[in-house]
């Protein structure tokens, strides 16, 4: 016999299933990095322009364009070398909410220069609003 299901494990698969908690987490880092006067206001036009770009079948509004990959790439390569390290790169896309905190990144021994990284944010950017279609 099944165990009945809690309101809270119900809540949990609903947010889960939504992925409701991984587009608060990308708004709330789109709006830290953005930090617009008004903030309810800003979120209402990034919600407004992902609903345009579902009802449209447009390409969803990326709120970090290449130049601001590049210049948070910049401030992470404090010294000039033109790549960062492991550690380094998983903070910047769990800072950009495009990692979960418990998400087991592996280290490939790879160096992250700046093209791997903005490939790296621009596809989880993409899969992030892609899975809000």
């Amino acid at each position: 016999m099944e165990a009945p299901v809690s309101r809270e494990q119900e809540a949990g698969y609903y947010l889960k299933s939504h992925r409701i908690l991984d587009l608060l987490n990308h708004l709330t880092s789109v709006l830290l990095f953005v930090r617009p006067e008004n903030p309810r206001e800003y979120l209402i036009s990034v919600l407004e322009c992902m609903r345009i770009a579902k009802e449209t079948n447009v390409a969803f509004p990326y709120f970090m364009d290449n130049s601001n990959i590049t210049a948070m790439f910049e401030m992470l390569d404090n010294s000039g070398k033109g790549t960062i390290s492991f550690v380094q790169y998983k903070e910047a896309l769990k800072t950009l909410g495009l990692c979960d905190a418990d998400e087991d990144l592996k280290d490939d021994g790879h160096i992250i220069n700046l093209n791997r990284f903005k490939e790296e944010v621009n596809k989880r950017t993409r899969e992030i609003w892609s899975s809000f279609w």
